[in-house]
């Protein structure tokens, strides 16, 4: 990813620089399980727990010759160690994805775990914002067309909840991903005791895979980068909402617009729904890393290489883009403005078609059948589409006219916005104590 959408501490877990500090680890544990077991000489071990991980530089000259990253990175550490013989037991009995796959491991739970940090810290916002709005009365919208009276707070609590399940949907995808393996070129510990795995396993605060191949199986890697997805689809979610809202012709929300931000640079008088426009954005490229992943289940036989490319840019990809998204849907609402009075003056804007719903139910109770009263309240609907008279109007008057007499302090209440949202009390309740 880009530097331009990746924040420090996230960078840092997929720096090449810390990735070679993770393979550097995970060698020396195997070393020290080694000499501990008697199966390569003790007096190996200090020289190379002293020697400083190479650089990505030295690295990657040494590939330019090899071809081969985990050669290449051998053989720049082995220069480092002193005296260099020591690290002829490094990476004994082990093969390349014995070190690949349980590094990553490590880098996936450490990107998770900031990833459950911030998640965690965008509930809190929204649920915050939803319970400061749930008295906010605004128009309820499906298919983009006015429906019934709703409260902005009710909204916001949606999309709280869904992050709140994306959190705990994150803590689960962890587990999937904390698994390493350590257990030679096909999986069968041909040179390589199984209790040494245990030992590594447990000090990386990982588990060794139940079996594995060459490679531990895909199925938890391709989990985790649907949850991410999933996380910054709901963030997309947010971010569309104030999108719509902040059109010139709702003007019911708009996010942070700093002094001296520009707008257009053709057109003076723009404020522009730019951040919430990024997240919809970059949403897309989260998603999009799913299929590549997932076709790195299926591989040939034992294993191939042709998940590793692909996973060197999505997997990092993936966690840099949620990462980022998270953050910015955090300042999007922790700045955002929400106009009231609009939303009050929106929901007015029909002359009371908006009640239609309750009007059609006091006709039932009133005697009509169903089908008449719907045909009542819908004919009375058309005439205010049309002519713009208010809804009780056009109501009374076609009631008239069919000979009904209205019940007319029956239909103040069902008129009353505040009856439509009265019954959101256990939704609050239930948004409070989300944690």
């Amino acid at each position: 990813m880009i530097d331009r959408y990746t924040l420090p501490e996230m960078g840092r877990v997929w720096s090449e620089a810390h990735k070679y500090e993770l393979w550097s680890r995970v060698e020396t544990l195997v070393l020290e399980a080694h000499a501990r077991a008697g199966t390569v000489p003790a007096d190996c071990v200090e020289p190379v727990r002293q020697a400083p991980p190479p650089s990505p530089e030295a690295v990657a000259a040494a590939e330019a010759v090899t071809d081969h990253d985990v050669i290449a990175f051998l053989t720049a550490w082995a220069d480092n160690t002193s005296p260099r013989e020591a690290a002829a037991y490094v990476h004994f009995g082990m093969t390349s994805s014995d070190l690949l796959d349980t590094a990553l491991a490590i880098q996936l739970t450490e990107a998770t775990d900031l990833l459950v940090a911030k998640a965690g810290t965008l509930v809190a916002v929204l649920r915050d914002h939803a319970l400061a709005h749930r008295g906010t009365l605004r128009v309820g919208r499906t298919h983009g067309i006015h429906a019934e009276p709703d409260v902005w707070g009710h909204r916001v609590a949606d999309f709280a909840f869904a992050m709140a399940r994306c959190r705990d949907r994150l803590l689960r995808a962890r587990e999937a991903v904390a698994v390493g393996k350590l257990s030679g070129p096909v999986g069968t510990y041909s040179n390589i005791d199984p209790d040494i795995e245990a030992q590594v396993m447990t000090a990386l605060r990982l588990r060794p895979a139940c079996v594995a191949s060459q490679v531990v199986l895909r199925d938890g890697i391709s989990e985790w980068v649907s949850v991410l997805a999933l996380t910054a689809s709901v963030c997309e979610a947010v971010a569309l909402e104030v999108r719509h809202g902040q059109r010139t012709e709702l003007r019911e929300l708009a996010e942070p617009f700093g002094k001296g931000q520009k707008g257009s640079s053709a057109m003076p008088h723009k404020k522009n729904p730019i951040r919430s426009e990024r997240i919809c954005g970059l949403a897309r490229v989260v998603r999009a890393q799913i299929t590549p992943v997932m076709e790195g289940i299926p591989l040939w036989h034992e294993r191939d290489i042709s998940h590793s490319s692909v996973e060197r840019v999505a997997l990092p990809d993936a966690a840099i883009t949620t990462d980022y998204l998270l953050a910015l849907t955090t300042g999007l609402m922790e700045g955002l403005t929400v106009d009231a009075a609009r939303m009050r003056a929106n929901l007015d804007a029909t002359g009371g078609l908006i009640y239609t719903s309750a009007a059609l139910l006091e006709l039932v109770r009133a005697g009509l059948t169903r089908e008449d009263a719907y045909s009542l309240v819908q004919e009375a609907a058309m005439d205010t589409w049309d002519t713009g008279t208010p809804f009780r109007a056009t109501l009374r008057d076609r009631a008239t006219a069919r000979g009904h007499v209205l019940d007319e302090a029956r239909l103040d209440d069902a008129c009353r916005p505040e009856r439509y949202v009265e019954r959101l009390g256990g939704v609050f309740d239930r948004l409070r104590r989300l944690a």
